[in-house]
């Protein structure tokens, strides 16, 4: 159903096309009728001219060297004279979807065909004056699909950048919550290292489990020291002095979203690493905090289970399933999600559920 709602501004669009097509069809036929012209010919040629504006967006260049024929030979035969208006549709649509080079080649063909099909047909006076017209008319056309190709390129180069920045911003927030894992996990060993220098040889045991304290740190820091690397840093960024939150924060946070008009079920099964607790906190997070900015009243259900070799994360609400308008682009919060998981080579989804809610799942490695 989400995907069939996506699909209607396209068949609208292709809708009006074919509505169209046959406006023009109809009218040719109307001309062919009234020039007293063969049905044998006359409709054909209708068709030939109205009929291919429907498919103007798959097939721009067959569907103006179609349509502009037919145009020039009414005009010859004398069905019809006037000023190539279907042709200028077909026009703006080669213009808008083609290349520059096809573009400027079929512009010129069809001002050199369909003014001098006028002139022959109608030499003067009317002819030359509705030449002109034709000129205009077409290269109009031609200009404003030119105009619309820039601004779609130029909005698909500004949702590439917005794109591109919303990733660096949250690889470099990513990279200062790994500083601090770091820098945590170094001043404990600092500690420990100290306590077992000055008691170790009078008191081995407490030595020895400081000893111990400083190998699972050790072997912490240097798995997240690991994933630091090639992730870009802000070296003037302020240090967040407050405590990274973890898996003990979820009950405060999931208090916050029910005050908000959200009702989430927490369920937690397995006990997670430590060094995962922030990842799994950030996608509980901004899950929970989606359904409150774009659900709210609804119910959401929160599962985080400690599998085999990974910890699975699932948030489904039972609100509207769109989070996007139509025409924007993805916000920050799901991209911040997927570069968040990728950092441990997960894998993350995030989409309208069948019928109604919408569903965040990730997977994230314990190794």
């Amino acid at each position: 159903m989400p995907r069939l709602l996506r699909l209607l501004p396209t068949a609208y669009l292709y809708a009006l096309d074919m509505i169209a097509g046959a406006a023009v069809v109809l009218t040719y036929v109307g001309f062919a009728e009234q020039r007293d012209v063969p049905m044998w010919f006359g409709y054909p040629l209708a068709m030939l001219v109205g009929t291919p504006l429907a498919g103007r967006r798959k097939k721009p260049l067959l569907t103006l060297a179609i349509v502009a024929t037919a145009q020039v030979v009414a005009t010859l035969t004398h069905i019809t004279l006037e000023p190539f208006f279907p042709t200028a549709f077909a026009m703006y649509s080669v213009a808008s979807l083609c290349s520059r080079r096809v573009a400027a080649w079929a512009l010129v063909a069809t001002l050199v065909c369909a003014p001098a099909s006028v002139l022959v047909s109608e030499p003067w006076p009317d002819g030359p004056g509705l030449g002109s017209f034709v000129v205009v008319l077409v290269g109009a056309a031609w200009a404003l699909g030119r105009t619309t190709r820039v601004s779609r390129e130029y909005e698909a180069r500004q949702a590439v950048a917005e794109a591109e920045r919303a990733v660096t911003e949250e690889r470099m927030r990513i990279a200062r919550e790994l500083h601090d894992v770091v820098a945590h996990s170094l001043s404990l060993i600092a500690v420990k290292a100290g306590i077992a220098a000055h008691v170790g040889a009078a008191r081995p045991e407490v030595g020895q489990e400081a000893l111990r304290v400083i190998e699972a740190a050790s072997r912490d820091t240097l798995v997240e020291m690991r994933r630091l690397l090639g992730v870009l840093r802000s070296e003037d960024a302020a240090v967040e002095l407050a405590p990274m939150p973890g898996m003990g924060d979820l009950p405060a946070l999931v208090s916050r979203a029910s005050a908000a008009g959200v009702r989430v079920d927490l369920s937690v099964r397995g006990e997670v690493p430590d060094a995962l607790g922030l990842t799994v906190y950030r996608v509980v997070q901004e899950s929970v905090t989606n359904v409150v900015k774009h659900a709210a009243p609804a119910s959401c259900s929160v599962e985080v289970e400690v599998a085999e070799k990974a910890v699975v994360i699932s948030v489904v609400d039972d609100g509207p399933g769109e989070r996007v308008p139509a025409g924007a682009t993805a916000g920050h919060g799901l991209v911040g999600m997927r570069e968040r998981v990728a950092v441990y080579g997960g894998t993350f989804s995030a989409g309208p559920r069948a019928g109604r809610g919408f569903a965040v799942r990730a997977e994230v490695p314990l190794s």
